[in-house]
């Protein structure tokens, strides 16, 4: 499969991402863009209140990301975001590809992370962006995809089991949120050369 220069976006990697989803809204994906960072940071600040999705327990700042979206890139770890295409400059989500431990003998196993804006909660989008997430790791040199997902997110760990992900581990009481110990649950699954489970 050929490889994406830095300047093309990722639909190179997979047949076709607009589409339509469980609801009306007509989707388009793309490489996300130093403008879109403040969106990107909307979003995720969206979830810190639920303590459902993330461990930061405040809001964070558009310049406090941005050495984590320079980590980011079409070639290795994209970071992809989903523009509404009845709406433009509307973000309704985003999706990234991290470094597992930062070290080199981990460079074909990443941690996916999905992140929706409330408008489009519980409307499908997710699983479109993990099967487009699954089906691209491959052509990314991933084989090994993770999801770092807090014991008490139903719906998260759903969605993940739903593609074959299995629990790979369990850190119990690691975090706490407003008083209350939760755990960690880490998902893996392996690929093949299609992004199928091997």
């Amino acid at each position: 499969m050929p490889q994406a220069s830095s300047e093309e976006p990722f639909l190179i990697f997979l047949p076709s991402l607009s589409f339509q989803s469980e609801s009306t809204m007509s989707l388009s994906y793309r490489d996300a863009t130093l403008d879109d960072l403040p969106a990107i940071v909307a979003i995720y600040n969206s979830t810190v209140a639920s303590r459902q999705v993330t461990a930061d327990l405040e809001p964070v700042s558009v310049e406090s990301r941005l050495a984590w979206f320079h980590a980011h890139g079409p070639q290795k770890r994209p970071l992809w975001v989903v523009d509404d295409a009845e709406a433009p400059g509307r973000l309704l989500g985003w999706l990234s590809f991290s470094d597992f431990y930062g070290r080199p003998a981990y460079q074909r196993t990443a941690e996916v992370s999905i992140y929706l804006d409330e408008r489009a909660r519980g409307k499908g989008l997710g699983k479109q962006l993990l099967a487009a997430s699954l089906a691209a790791a491959p052509a990314l040199g991933i084989d090994t995809v993770l999801g770092f997902i807090f014991g008490h997110n139903d719906a998260s760990l759903r969605l993940f089991r739903g593609f074959g992900f299995d629990t790979w581990g369990s850190l119990p009481r690691v975090a706490v949120l407003d008083g209350v110990e939760r755990d960690l649950v880490i998902l893996g699954k392996r690929l093949d050369a299609r992004g199928a489970a091997s």
